[in-house]
C-alpha cells in the first residue's frame, strides 16, 4: 500500500484535472517554463514501486502546457519506470527544443548509456530517496563526476528530515544542486533545523524549485500555508529558484490540483512581476539551456 495515498498497488491514482486553465491572478511571460512534470507509460511499472500511477503520455502533457499558457517543459524521470529511460527519452527527441530531461540511471551505466541521454535532451540526473524505484544518495560523489563531465546536474527528492545530514556534501558539489519540492519542508517545520539549512544551502549556491505544495501542505487547497516557506526560498536563492507543476501529481491522494491554481499560489509568494519573470523564465533557461529569445512552440514546429 502507498503511504502517500492509502491505496494499495493495485488500485492507479486518479487521472490529472481534465481541463487545465492559465492562471487567473497574472498574465504568464512568454517563455514561461513548467520545471518539474513525468510522463507515464501504460506498463513497464517496477515491483519495487511506492504507487500505481495513472497512464500520463506526452500528447495530454504538452496538451497541458498549451492549456495553461507555458511554453515549456522540463520531464523527470517518474520513479514507477525505474531506472527505464526509453519513454523519457522519446518524448525529448519528438520536441528538442520546447522539452529538457532529468533521468535516473546507474551510476555505472557504459558510456555509451550516458552519451544516449546526453544526446535525447537529458541534462541532469535525480537521486531520490523518497519513493521506490529512485536512486539514492550513497554514491553522490561518483554522480557529481558524471554530471560534471556531462555538463548536467543533480536533483534530489529527499524528505526533509534528511536535508541537514547530507548538507555538508551537497555543499561541496562542483555541480548545481536542485531541490525538488521545496526540499519536503512542510509548514510545521518552519523555523526548524531542516527549513533553516535549507534555506542556507539557497544562499550559498543550491536551487530550488518552488513546486509541490499541495504535497507538503497542512490545510485544503488552495495550500496557502506553503507560500511563506516558498517566499523565503524565492528570497535566499532569486537566481536559483524554478517553478514546477508536478504534472499528473502521481502519487497523491487528494483532490488533483489544477496547474492554473498553483501558478496563482507560486504568485502569492513571488508576488513582484520581475522577480515572477526570473522563477518561470530566466532561471529555467540557464539552468536547463533553453533559448531566451522566441517560443518553443514555433521552434519545434519549425524543426525537420
Amino acid at each position: 500500500m502507498s503511504i502517500a495515498t492509502g491505496r494499495s498497488l493495485s488500485e492507479p491514482d486518479p487521472p490529472p484535472d481534465p481541463q487545465p486553465h492559465p492562471p487567473r491572478g497574472f498574465t504568464l511571460p512568454r517563455g514561461a517554463t513548467d520545471c518539474h512534470a513525468h510522463v507515464v507509460g501504460p506498463e513497464g511499472y517496477i515491483p519495487q514501486r511506492s504507487y500505481t500511477p495513472h497512464p500520463a503520455p506526452a500528447e495530454a502533457y504538452l496538451r497541458m502546457l498549451d492549456a495553461t499558457g507555458m511554453d515549456r517543459g522540463v520531464l523527470v524521470q517518474v520513479s514507477v519506470h525505474g531506472s527505464d529511460n526509453r519513454l523519457l527519452m522519446e518524448t525529448l527527441k519528438q520536441h528538442p527544443r520546447r522539452l529538457r530531461g532529468i533521468a535516473v540511471a546507474p551510476h555505472d551505466l557504459p558510456e555509451a548509456g550516458w552519451r544516449a541521454l546526453k544526446e535525447s535532451g537529458v541534462v541532469g540526473l535525480r537521486l531520490n530517496t523518497t519513493t521506490g524505484g529512485g536512486v539514492g544518495t550513497a554514491a553522490l560523489e561518483q554522480y557529481e563526476a558524471i554530471c560534471l563531465e556531462l555538463g548536467w546536474h543533480l536533483q534530489f527528492l529527499v524528505e526533509a528530515a534528511q536535508i541537514p545530514a547530507l548538507a555538508p556534501r551537497i555543499a561541496r558539489l562542483r555541480v548545481p544542486a536542485v531541490f525538488d519540492h521545496m526540499g519536503y519542508v512542510r509548514p510545521s517545520m518552519a523555523g526548524g533545523e531542516a527549513a533553516r539549512t535549507l534555506l542556507q544551502l539557497v544562499r550559498d549556491g543550491a536551487w530550488a524549485k518552488l513546486s509541490g505544495g499541495f504535497r507538503i501542505s497542512q490545510s485544503p487547497a488552495p495550500y496557502h500555508d506553503t507560500v511563506a516557506f516558498a517566499a523565503a526560498l524565492a528570497e535566499a536563492g532569486p537566481g536559483r529558484c524554478v517553478w514546477g507543476s508536478d504534472w499528473p501529481h502521481v502519487s497523491f491522494g487528494g483532490v488533483m490540483p489544477n496547474p492554473g491554481d498553483l501558478l496563482d499560489l507560486l504568485a502569492q509568494a513571488v508576488p513582484d512581476e520581475a522577480a515572477r519573470q526570473a522563477v518561470l523564465v530566466d532561471n529555467p533557461a540557464r539552468l536547463y539551456g533553453f533559448e531566451l529569445a522566441g517560443t518553443a512552440q514555433a521552434a519545434d514546429a519549425a524543426s525537420p
